[in-house]
């Protein structure tokens, strides 16, 4: 028994590490090539590294979902975005002042609500079938095509100065190609080592699947948000890290859970729906304050952890 947990530890650990790893380097190379083909700096954030953050979740939720873990799928999707908005973003203002674009609050802000609300409506039944999957993803499809439009409207110059704050991030290489797909494989085998890792823990301790997919399994699967978000921000590039929170949070919704749900229907406990009710309080919380101010001040950030926190505690209670 002990034995059987320690190695459960061992393969959350290895998870975890292997999440962080394979992002950091699916991100870097994945920013290289973005810059490479002229995408301005708020669509990098709000696509190719949200996409490219929100890999861990993907892993993870469908590799659940395939092993008929509906709760811990769902449940990582519902807190990881917990995370991202209420102690990433959160922890990211109370570091600093967070300046706050236009465009971010109307048309990402607007995504997002659109997203959380959609999903609740669909978790009232405790089930996620092929049609509201369908609905999720297509929804994403017009999401991206909403950005793409839009960012070719938008002017950026060919090449990045070395003063750029992603300068180190911007020299394109033909590396980059296969560094890209050495750190997706590194997320898959990541993901699948936490998600077996997480839950036979779970069934040892007897903590329900939707608790540990909630916290321990959606905090790991955050870690590349953290990461990306904080080294953003710490380069002065406040559109890169609010718009990869915003983005992935879209796309874990939308892409991660719609497609997880398209491929096999999820039937969820309880708990899932008062979740995500309290996901859309949260949600709710951080458009209002983005919209409010030009910038997301050091309380606010506070505040969007203070709510984070009651999140979980409403999970854990719900689960």
């Amino acid at each position: 028994m002990v034995s059987a947990t320690l190695t459960d530890l061992v393969f959350i650990i290895a998870g975890a590490a292997g999440l962080w790893f394979g992002a950091v380097v699916l991100v870097e190379s994945a920013v290289r090539i973005a810059w490479r083909l002229g995408i301005p700096t708020l669509i990098i954030g709000l696509t190719v590294v949200a996409f490219g953050t929100s890999a861990p979740e993907f892993v993870v939720t469908i590799d659940a979902a395939l092993a008929g873990e509906a709760n811990v799928s769902v449940a990582n999707v519902v807190g990881s975005n917990v995370f991202n908005l209420g102690f990433v973003l959160g922890g990211v203002a109370l570091a600093g002042a967070l300046p706050v674009s236009y465009d971010l609050v109307q048309r990402d802000g607007t995504a997002l609500l659109v997203a959380v609300i959609a999903t609740t409506a669909f978790l009232v039944d405790g089930q996620l079938d092929r049609i509201e999957g369908s609905i999720l993803f297509l929804g994403l499809l017009a999401y991206l095509s909403l950005l793409v439009t839009l960012s070719s409207r938008e002017s950026m110059p060919a090449t990045v100065s070395e003063d750029d704050d992603l300068a180190d991030v911007s020299g394109f290489e033909l590396l980059d190609i296969p560094k890209l797909l050495v750190g997706l494989a590194v997320v898959v085998i990541g993901g699948h080592l936490l998600v077996d890792g997480a839950v036979d823990i779970a069934r040892d301790l007897g903590i329900s699947d939707w608790v540990i997919g909630a916290t321990v399994v959606a905090a790991g699967t955050s870690a590349p948000e953290f990461a990306t978000s904080l080294i953003a921000a710490r380069r002065g590039s406040a559109g890169l890290s609010a718009g990869n929170l915003i983005g992935s949070s879209v796309f874990n919704l939308l892409g991660v859970l719609g497609l997880a749900s398209v491929i096999t229907p999820l039937s969820v406990g309880p708990a899932a729906y008062p979740s995500s009710m309290a996901l859309l309080v949260l949600c709710l919380v951080v458009v209002a304050l983005l919209t409010t101010e030009e910038e997301l001040a050091r309380w606010e950030g506070g505040l969007l952890v203070g709510v984070g926190a009651v999140n979980w505690v409403v999970g854990f209670l719900a689960g």
